[in-house]
């Protein structure tokens, strides 16, 4: 048996101490056990080896963690070395995966699960390392930390603990990211984890917090944050503990963190001093804050602007959820604070120090002023209710000057709006009067005005104070209504709220509205007594708008008309108002306050008899008795009169109609305040406003026949309009309006004078010719308003006995007035039917058809032909006058002076006769002498029913009535429901009896019914007013058998009843006016209701009609019958949903429609226990009717499908209290929304709907209830990306060049509409609901999304959901990196650049979590794809993939360089430039330089070996440029290591045909040549070259022919004998270098066998035309003059004097300048010359290092000097090139005598012609050096 290894020895002594530990069963074993094997088995932490030293630390860590609590009460110092070395053994612990079997059982091996008190004190120390800072030097506690907590992670002071370069200490940053991920572990539970990854998630290092907040994440939802001491540990963390030894308060970003749940606990209200400290200290100054004190101090900027905005949402939060006795402890001090945070920025303005306030400045303001508002409304009686109104005069004021901006004002306007309720109730009397003054003060200030404050007004608050002035102040408070007033003086140039807002202050009802009694039941007639609601005074609310009234003081009237303004005429109207309440209130006959208060008041007035009278008493009375309230009618009567008069210019005139009121109801005296102010009606009688001339002339005709009036001033008048009348054949333009007021103001004063007895002595003769003016004008006159004064003049004067039959003047006659009336008559005016009706007042009774009042009746009859249904009703006002004249009660308002009426011929058989007729015509079948006969029989009941000729035929007109109730046309049922009405009010009793009993028999079945009998087909509905599910109910047969339907014979016959007097129920008027709801609402008729259930779900939905008719009788029959609605819907709740699921989807589209209202009324309110079992069916009925061909229905639908979705996310909103509701409403919802029905609907109404639905329920849901959903959720909402995308874009898409646009740009557009799409957002916030359990069937549904996915926007969509999986959710996405980032690789290669980019992208971010393997894996499928591509877009793709990787998993790509970077360096050589920049980017990123290629220099040229064979022409090239930059960047000195690495790849890459771009491969051979080691100058390469080839065939002879010495030459000779023009010419000049380093080797006659054809060529084709490049490059000629210079100066370059004997040398010079002599003088273009002068200067200098001249040399190089000076007109730099040369020829021009004379003389020469100081200089040099 083989010996134990000492590891194997080790192990096995720590596994029996283990098991020693493990068999304890008590305490005190356990410690005696420890004491004995506890400080050997710490020795082994040291062991040698790894595998004992890991065993050991897992063994260890429960010993350590057990009773450490308990140790650290005993001993501190001895738990802080535990704790340190708990610490110290994380660092070497792997930590279980999370959710493995291992994680879960973690918690009961470390021995927490028995001692949680362990577990809890674990978890406090980690989050108080969290905590921990140990680089505050001289800080003894930490922010959160007290002295004693940082002494305990110091080792009770042992500063190097923490000192990670001492021996024994750690990496605090390191070790608070592992002790993070093992609080994450099993080890804890959530409710311990909680605080510590609170503390996590507010730390710097963005590793520490993001698992904190993935830790907080997940605790949350089970952490209770009503938990008192969590509460107090986070206010102390929040706080500190303040003293020398005691916490600092936390980092500013911890507090906001902090604050963030605070502001989610009820129970945080409790800590009132803690929540009150927060607040102060968060408000108070920078100044007044010590270090140890303010949340600030740490940090300002944005934290601090976080922080402060949580602080004033705390503080919204304690307001609103403190109790009572809580907030009246901390509101008063935090409202202190507030305003003094607030003034200390600047107030009423900010602090003018030259710069605008901040954005965060602002907002903390806009805070300030809400929460002032909050808190001031929850503690009301401290803060607001008090008399100095301090605080709300300060919001007030601050609202008014405060210029901050709009976001303020709303803040401002936000907290008065919070305080407005505060003032609700009521007041006493000292505040309501300081309430008062403030509110009428603001109201009046104007923009611009200056404060008392001293500080300009820049925003009204007109608004506010006519608000809080209708709230807060009693109805009866005159100031009030003042205010009110004050706020309508801009006229319409007022902002509308604010005109709005003072109109519901006037009016009574909408002020109820504004301030509802607190008890719903109070009657109104209780209501107006008390002393919020009661009337203001009328003589109260006149001096307080007009001011006091005095006798013979008119200032006041017109100081409140400049005071008022455009207010002037509302409050005339308000003070009417209250006039005619306050005297029909002191009969008990006004009318109740309700929406139509004003109008009832007007038609009360108008039309009742009984209220008028009223009204004369209270005038009588009050104007005969001298009192306060006579002044005030005095008062009134005279602003009445200053209104009307005033307000000339403006039109309409309610002052006016509202004195014509008053003078006609008020006794004569009343009017002697105005009547000497006569003559200022002249006027508004003079005015072009036809309105405002009656209302002046019946004004005057009031004043003027006064007893009292000014007679002169009345002549004066009366003459100046006789004046007027007489000159009407002549007058135009606005005479003819003067004309028409006089007309008018005589026939008012003629009339109302003759009334009342007073005459003046010429009378009669002005009567006389007055009747002849109207008369002709009526006649003659063709201007339509002229006549229609004359038939205003005709009635007023037939109506006061003036214009009589007999007194009509010639030539004129009563006939051709009556005619000349019927004809106005006839065309539908009112004035001349009622001048008819006047005018047969005065008419005798006669028995005869030819007398004038039959003709005048028969006239009226007649008009029943006009079809306008409003001219009967002044046509049965104009019979009723003609019947019994003043007897008429149509007559009620004519009579408007005191006194009896004017007598009138006695009647006594016309009203019989007319009544007679009109009751035989209402039984016509003629439409509209049938309607004008119910009409006029209406009229003579209402205005003659008292007569005794009417009342002795109700019977007739109630049976009359009656036969228009079932009546198709909705008019005459409701003049006939208001004629029954009517004979009910004047019949005896037993009249109504007998009414009642018909009523109550036409619904029992008893009798007939009140329309008559029917037959079955006799037509009671219009088609579609009743639908059925199959049709329309029409006739009586539909009817019958529509109540057959609900199964029983007997209810039946009842409902027939019913239906036969369809108009009763059908009609709304009809319906109302009877009582008819009491009479069904009793249950007691015979009880067949309770009986017959199935009525219930077919009146339900009747009810939701979209018929209004139907539907409002349907209401009231539900209402009469339903006494408990809630209860009976519950009762039969199931038979109405089955009623309705079934009829929606009915033929009927009535039907339909009623039944989706009716669903949707139904769900609201009611649990989702109720309906649960029908939601599924609900949903799915819903989205098809949606696609209803109907508009209405799908209306309807709609509507019902909000109400869902409503309700659905109300309960997802509510939290943990509706979650069970919520989750049985998802469950069935959400799958059906995912459904054929919903998402994927053909209708795209339904579509977008489910759509908005789903969207409205992601954003709703908390985690734990969407869950479940998010795998289905995510993958249907990626494919909508695409599907609702609207179809344009794919259309502009595909003609974007119509657009002028590229189709990149389309999807560059595209792309961000994608990512801030909301379904964008709702795919995020799924994400983050995503946990480990759900992340298998999410892997799934994410990769058929992915596979799937069709359209731009959905794989876009794919691409960001895996960018956000591998950045905000790594820690659940990490194991499945690697799958994606496979299934990604596969979704690169699409026809779409901007998916290929966005999923390369993706990739990138996948890398981060992938493994090195698959990282490794994606490179070889980049290298495949670009190796291996068919086209240019598998190469983009290639680069992409790569840049993404460097770009977003750096260190990723870093740590795997040596395997990517060589690969990167090749690509970034493609010759497609997208992919060149790609790749450049990304080496460019990664490298530090040039050389760094060196370093992967090996792999480099394995690589491009490997693909310089490629069949792809472009992989080649780009191998062949990679190969040559790598030369490039190999530096100055080429070393022989890397000269053989490189030789092979180079060799290779040089070979084969031209290309473009090949010259930098030629040129990289030349580079390498000059600057290898291993190939020194004037060595031959053959001799240094050791090349290795590893082939398997023929390698020999390879091997010999690499090695000649003439292999390089070989090369070169054959790259320059490459025919292609634009590569030729680079050859050349490489051969030319080439040839300058092989100094020590002939090589002319090569170069020459090589360059002199082509100079020939290029010499020979000097002429040929010049042909632009198509790529745009250098055009043919410009390729040929460089060739020819490129030749000739190679040419020049290889002629190397030392390595040719002297012929061979002359030989080559010959021939050589010929070649020069020939080209410079066909084309000696600059760059020729300069090239040739320099190739020359070159062979000078080496000629130089010959030892002597011959005579032949010498006569060649004379060749050479006439050829270098021979060229004229040269540049300055080609001079300068020849005086170079020169003195390089100099030197060796000495030594013959004959060249230096010559060259002398061409010095010389050109010295003279040269212009230029520096050629001059250079050709001094060559001359010196010949004479040297």
């Amino acid at each position: 048996m083989p010996a134990e290894t000492p590891e194997a020895r080790e192990l096995s002594l720590v596994g029996k101490v283990e098991l020693r530990i493990a068999l304890t069963d008590s305490d005190t074993r356990l410690e005696t056990v420890l004491k004995t094997y506890l400080p050997p088995l710490l020795l082994k932490l040291a062991s040698d080896y790894m595998s004992v030293r890991n065993k050991d630390r897992l063994d260890v860590l429960p010993i350590i963690l057990h009773g450490l609590s308990i140790n650290a009460k005993e001993s501190p110092a001895h738990a802080a070395k535990l704790f340190n070395l708990f610490l110290k053994l994380l660092h070497d612990m792997k930590m279980p995966e999370r959710g493995s079997e291992e994680d879960s059982c973690l918690r009961a091996k470390l021995g927490f699960a028995t001692r949680t008190i362990d577990a809890e004190f674990v978890s406090t120390w980690l989050g108080k390392v969290f905590l921990f800072n140990a680089n505050r030097s001289g800080m003894r506690n930490c922010q959160g930390l007290s002295v004693e907590d940082c002494s305990f992670l110091q080792l009770q002071g042992k500063e190097d603990t923490w000192m990670s370069n001492v021996s024994g200490g750690m990496n605090l940053a390191e070790t608070k990211i592992i002790a993070a991920r093992f609080l994450a572990s099993g080890a804890f539970l959530d409710s311990e984890r909680f605080l510590p990854a609170l503390f996590a998630s507010a730390d710097t290092n963005s590793r520490l917090s993001d698992i904190g907040d993935d830790i907080l994440k997940r605790t949350t939802p089970t952490t209770s944050l009503e938990d008192p001491s969590l509460l107090a540990n986070m206010f102390q963390v929040y706080l500190g503990t303040r003293g020398d030894d005691g916490s600092l308060p936390a980092r500013v970003p911890l507090q906001t963190k902090i604050l963030a749940f605070l502001g989610r606990s009820k129970r945080a209200a409790s800590f009132v001093s803690q929540s009150t400290q927060i607040i102060e200290e968060g408000l108070a100054p920078l100044e007044n804050r010590n270090g140890n004190a303010g949340p600030n101090s740490q940090k300002q900027g944005l934290e601090t602007s976080k922080l402060r905005g949580q602080i004033f949402a705390f503080t919204n939060w304690l307001a609103r959820i403190s109790s009572p006795t809580e907030i009246s402890a901390f509101a008063p001090t935090l409202v202190h604070s507030l305003r003094n945070y607030i003034e200390r920025q600047g107030w009423p303005q900010f602090d003018d120090n030259g710069t605008r306030p901040s954005a965060g400045e602002l907002s903390s303001r806009s805070f300030g002023y809400e929460s002032i508002g909050l808190l001031a409304m929850a503690c009301p009686n401290e803060l607001l209710l008090e008399p100095n109104l301090d605080l709300l005069r300060w919001l007030l004021n601050s609202l008014s000057t405060d210029p901050s901006g709009k976001d303020i004002s709303l803040s401002i306007e936000q907290a008065l709006g919070s305080v407005l309720g505060a003032f609700g109730g009521d007041l006493d009397a000292e505040l309501e009067a300081s309430l008062t003054a403030l509110f009428l003060h603001h109201v009046q200030l104007q923009i611009g005005d200056v404060e008392d404050s001293q500080f300009k007004i820049v925003r009204s608050t007109r608004y506010v104070a006519v608000r809080f002035a209708n709230r807060c102040l009693s109805y009866e408070n005159t100031t009030a209504r003042r205010i009110n007033i004050f706020a309508m003086r801009s006229g319409p140039d007022e902002r509308r709220e604010v005109l709005e807002e003072a109109k519901k202050g006037l009016d009574p009802y909408w002020y109820r509205m504004l301030n509802p009694p607190k008890e719903d039941s109070i009657a109104n007639d209780e209501l107006k007594k008390t002393h919020k609601y009661r009337f203001p005074k009328f003589a109260e609310l006149i001096e307080d708008f007009f001011g006091r009234n005095e006798e013979g003081n008119t200032s006041a009237i017109g100081g409140a008309w400049s005071r008022l303004a455009n207010a002037y005429s509302p409050a005339i109207v308000f003070c009417r108002c209250i006039l005619l309440y306050e005297a029909l209130e002191s009969a008990n006959h006004a009318p109740i306050v309700d929406v139509d208060w004003e109008r009832n008041l007007d038609a009360l007035v108008t039309n009742n008899e009984e209220a008028r009278e009223i009204l004369r008493n209270y005038l009588r009375v009050t104007f005969t008795t001298k009192s306060k309230k006579r002044m005030a009618l005095e008062g009134y009567l005279r602003a009445t009169y200053s209104g009307m008069i005033n307000e000339v210019v403006g039109g309409s005139n309610r002052a006016g109609d509202y004195l014509l009121e008053l003078c006609s109801l008020s006794p004569d005296s009343a009017l002697c305040g105005i009547v000497d102010d006569v003559s200022m009606l002249r006027n508004p009688i003079f005015a072009n406003d036809h309105a405002l001339q009656i209302t002046a002339s019946h004004i005057f005709g009031l004043l003027a026949s006064h007893k009292e009036s000014p007679q002169d001033t009345v002549k004066n008048l009366l003459q100046t309009f006789y004046q007027k009348i007489n000159s009407w054949r002549q007058a135009v333009g606005s005479e003819v309006f003067q004309v028409q007021g006089a007309v008018l103001a005589v026939a008012f004063c003629f009339s109302r004078s003759s009334c009342r007895g007073n005459l003046s002595v010429d009378y009669e003769d002005h009567q006389q010719k007055f009747v002849l003016s109207i008369l002709d004008i009526l006649n003659d006159s063709r201007d339509k308003e002229l006549q229609n004064a004359a038939i205003v003049a005709v009635a007023e004067l037939s109506l006061f006995a003036i214009l009589l039959p007999s007194t009509i003047p010639l030539p004129h006659s009563s006939l051709s007035l009556m005619g000349k009336l019927k004809e106005k008559a006839d065309g539908g005016d009112e004035k001349a039917i009622m001048a008819l009706g006047y005018f047969a007042t005065q008419c005798k009774e006669e028995h005869h058809k030819t007398s004038t009042l039959s003709q005048i009746i028969e006239m009226l009859y007649k008009a029943h032909e006009i079809r306008q249904p409003e001219i009967q009703f002044a046509v049965g006002s104009a019979l009723s006058c003609a019947a019994l004249g003043w007897g008429s009660k149509a007559l009620i308002a004519t009579l408007d002076i005191e006194g009896a009426p004017p007598q009138a011929p006695e009647r006594t058989l016309t009203m019989t006769t007319m009544l007679r007729k009109i009751l035989v015509d209402c039984k016509t079948t003629k439409p509209a002498l049938r309607q004008a006969s119910v009409i006029w029989l209406l009229c003579l009941v209402e205005y003659c029913g008292h007569v005794q000729e009417v009342q002795s035929r109700l019977r007739e007109c109630q049976a009359a009535f009656k036969g228009f109730l079932a009546d198709r046309d909705l008019l005459n049922q409701e003049s006939a429901s208001r004629g029954l009405a009517l004979v009910y009010k004047k019949g005896d009793q037993a009249l109504k009896d007998d009414l009642i009993r018909d009523l109550v028999g036409s619904f029992t079945g008893t009798t007939a019914g009140l329309a008559g009998n029917v037959s079955d087909e006799t037509e009671l509905f219009d088609a579609g007013a009743l639908p059925t599910g199959e049709g329309s109910v029409t006739t009586y047969k539909d009817i019958m058998s529509l109540a057959a339907e609900v199964g029983d014979s007997n209810l039946v016959y009842r409902f027939m009843s019913l239906a036969s007097n369809n108009a009763i129920w059908s009609s709304r008027a009809a319906f109302g006016r009877f009582g008819l709801s009491t009479l069904l609402s009793d249950s007691s008729v015979d009880g067949y209701l309770a009986e017959n259930p199935k009525l219930y779900p077919a009146l339900f939905r009747y009810r939701f009609d979209p018929n209004s008719n139907v539907r409002s009788s349907m209401n009231d029959i539900w209402a009469a019958l339903v006494k408990d609605p809630s209860k009976t819907i519950d009762l039969y709740f199931d038979s109405i949903m089955d009623d309705l699921l079934r009829n929606i989807l009915g033929k009927e589209w009535r039907v339909r429609q009623a039944s989706c209202a009716a669903i949707a009324d139904l769900v609201q309110g009611r649990s989702i226990e109720k309906y649960e079992k029908y939601l599924s069916q609900i949903w799915m009925l819903t989205f098809k009717v949606c696609d209803d061909i109907k508009e209405s229905v799908r209306t309807a639908a709609m509507a019902l499908a909000r109400v869902l979705t409503g309700t659905l996310t109300r309960s997802l909103e509510a939290g943990e209290s509706s979650a069970r509701s919520a989750a049985a409403m998802l469950k069935n919802v959400v799958p059906f929304l995912l459904s054929p029905s919903g998402l994927e609907s053909s209708a795209q109404e339904v579509q977008a709907f489910a759509l908005s639905t789903l969207l409205q329920i992601i954003k709703s849901s908390n985690g734990k209830t969407l869950r479940p959903f998010v795998p289905d959720l995510v993958g249907h909402l990626i494919a909508l990306l695409s599907s609702l995308e609207p179809q344009a874009i794919n259309y502009i898409h595909l003609n974007a060049d119509k657009y002028n646009m590229t189709t990149q740009q389309i999807d560059d557009i595209r792309l961000t509409q994608v990512r801030g799409s909301p379904m964008m957002e709702a795919i995020e916030r799924c994400l983050d609901f995503l946990d480990e359990d759900l992340m298998p069937d999410f892997q799934r549904s994410l990769e058929n999304a992915i596979k799937t996915a069709v359209g731009l926007p959905s794989k876009v969509g794919c691409s960001r959901v895996l960018v956000s999986l591998s950045t905000r959710h790594n820690f659940i996405f990490k194991d499945y990196a690697n799958h994606f980032l496979r299934v990604a690789r596969k979704q690169v290669i699409d026809r779409n650049d901007t998916i290929s980019s966005s999923y390369a992208a993706a990739c990138g971010y996948l890398a981060r979590l992938a493994s090195d393997g698959e990282i490794l894996k994606i490179m070889d499928y980049c290298k495949a794809l670009f190796f291996d591509a068919e086209d240019d877009g598998q190469r983009l793709v290639s680069g992409d993939l790569v840049h993404a990787i460097s770009k977003y998993a750096t260190d990723r790509f870093n740590s795997l360089a040596g395997e990517i970077l060589p690969f990167v360096f090749v690509a970034k050589h493609d010759v497609h430039e997208r992919v060149k920049t790609l790749f450049s980017e990304t080496w460019s990123e990664n490298v530090g330089g040039s050389r760094a290629v060196l370093l992967y220099l090996r792999e480099i040229v394995d690589l491009v070996t490997q693909h310089l064979g490629s069949p792809r022409w472009s992989v080649k090239h780009t191998s062949a440029l990679a190969i040559a930059d790598v030369v490039d960047s190999s530096g100055e000195e080429i070393s022989d290591s890397n000269a053989k690495i490189i030789w092979p790849a180079l060799e290779k890459a040089v070979g084969g045909k031209t290309w473009e771009g090949k010259d930098t491969v030629l040129k990289a051979f030349i580079t390498f040549v000059k600057h290898s080691t291993m190939l020194k100058v004037n060595k031959k390469i053959g001799d240094q070259m050791q090349v290795r080839i590893s082939r398997s065939s023929g390698g020999t002879k390879c091997q010999e022919r690499q090695n000649s010495p003439e292999h390089s030459t070989m090369i070169i000779i054959r790259e320059s004998k490459r025919n292609n023009p634009r590569y030729r010419q680079h050859a050349l000049a490489c051969l030319g270098e080439f040839v300058e380093l092989r100094d020590s080797v002939d090589m002319y006659p090569q170069v020459y066998e090589i360059t002199e054809p082509v100079i020939q060529e290029a010499l020979s084709g000097s002429g040929d035309m010049d042909i632009d490049s198509p790529t745009g490059g250098p055009s043919s000629k410009s390729i040929s003059e460089e060739t020819l210079a490129t030749a000739l100066a190679t040419l020049l370059k290889s002629i190397h004097p030392k390595s040719r004997n002297e012929l061979d040398l002359i030989s080559s010079l010959s021939q050589s300048i010929e070649l020069v002599t020939k080209a410079i003088s066909s084309s000696g273009h600059r760059v020729l010359l300069n090239a040739i002068y320099d190739a020359e200067k070159l062979l000078f200098e080496e000629l130089g290092a010959l030892e002597q001249m011959t005579e032949a040399l010498e006569g060649v190089l004379i060749e050479f000097v006439n050829s270098l000076f021979s060229p004229a007109n040269q540049v300055e730099q080609t001079r300068i090139k020849v005086a170079d040369a020169a003195i390089a020829l100099s030197s060796f021009a000495r030594r013959g005598q004959r060249i230096r004379s010559v060259l002398e003389r061409k010095i010389a020469e050109a010295q003279q012609q040269e212009p230029s100081i520096t050629v001059q200089q250079s050709l001094d040099l060559a001359k010196k050096a010949l004479e040297t």
